[in-house]
């Protein structure tokens, strides 16, 4: 072989398998196994089912989380943003029943409303920190609290009931199922698929790359920070509206204790997943596999005896502080190289 061939041999990628990338599917795994040797009804198919359902509410949320922490940002105002839009749709939909029935209209007129004050609350929340060039963190907290405080308005510090009858049509929302999946699974696959594309192949999705990995250079690169910064937002307040859809008929209703922890697990979600907490990176589908541990890990709290499952917040604290302090010890590495 001459020189030139070995050469070219050496500069020819081999095959290698990405670990990191790997770790959340491999973590899962375990999860699944660790469930399966404590309860035997933890693969039934009821089961199964009610860890993918109640993951896509969280799974949901934290795909638009995804876009605001790879773009650099941090909202923490999500859980009580579904609490006031859920509240907002009750709200709405018991007035129309007096005029327009508990029928297909009403919670159509719902479902609208709720895109809409999610988008609107999204879009709020990006230009107030990118005009207004005030910290995300401090004016999703501050948002955070005025959300909060307008749904226990609305309900007179108690809980707003959807209409038995308009609940009885919106059912099938949450609880319907099509060829044997459930509708929230379903929906949940579509917003993953869709961000995936939207941030993997398109120039928005380079774009929050590259403002979350240097907002200087990005500028003098001639991207318009600000507007793509307020996009990850506005996309973030749509997912919560989405997510806030499907919430709605599993209850039927809303109060100042809805979405209490959201922003904590979504947060959580995208970091386990693997997307960096300093923004410049995000992984979609990591972020999928991380809302379904976060879920998997409060199920079989709840299925053992030997943690109570009141811990599960501290459960899911403790991941965040981890998996934060890996990614700084790997951040660390790539700089020190």
């Amino acid at each position: 072989m001459s020189s030139l061939e070995r050469r070219e041999a050496s500069a020819t990628p081999r095959f290698s398998i990405d670990f990191k990338a790997l770790g959340p599917f491999m973590a899962l795994v375990v999860l699944f196994v660790l469930g399966t040797a404590i309860n035997d009804a933890f693969l039934s198919g009821g089961n199964l089912s009610n860890i993918f359902t109640r993951a896509a509410f969280i799974g949901i949320i934290a795909v638009g989380a995804t876009f605001v922490i790879t773009a650099g940002g941090i909202d923490l105002s999500v859980g009580s943003m579904a609490a006031f839009i859920s509240g907002a749709m009750i709200v709405v939909m018991n007035t129309l029943v007096e005029t327009l029935g508990p029928g297909l209209e009403t919670v159509l007129i719902g479902i609208v409303l709720s895109i809409i004050l999610g988008i609107g609350a999204g879009a709020v929340n990006g230009l107030v920190s990118t005009k207004g060039k005030i910290e995300a963190f401090i004016v999703t907290l501050g948002t955070m609290g005025i959300y909060r405080s307008l749904v226990t308005y609305m309900a007179d510090g108690g809980t707003l009931s959807l209409d038995f009858e308009v609940r009885g049509t919106y059912r099938p929302v949450y609880y319907g199922e099509l060829l044997g999946i459930p509708v929230p699974v379903l929906v949940f696959l579509a917003v993953a698929v869709a961000g995936y594309v939207l941030l993997n192949m398109t120039p928005f999705g380079r774009k929050c790359f590259a403002i979350g990995s240097n907002e200087q250079v990005a500028r003098y690169s001639a991207i318009h920070v600000d507007r793509v910064k307020t996009m990850t937002y506005v996309i973030q307040g749509l997912c919560v509206s989405i997510a806030t859809i499907i919430y709605v008929p599993r209850l039927g209703s809303a109060s100042s204790s809805t979405g209490v922890l959201w922003e904590l697990e979504a947060i959580a979600a995208v970091i386990i997943g693997g997307t960096m907490l300093k923004g410049g990176y995000g992984r979609i589908w990591g972020t999928v596999v991380g809302a379904i541990m976060l879920t998997t890990i409060g199920n079989i709290l709840n299925l053992t005896d030997a943690i109570s499952n009141y811990l599960n917040g501290a459960v899911q604290g403790l991941i965040i502080i981890v998996a934060v302090f890996l990614q700084r010890g790997d951040w660390r590495r790539k700089k020190s190289k």
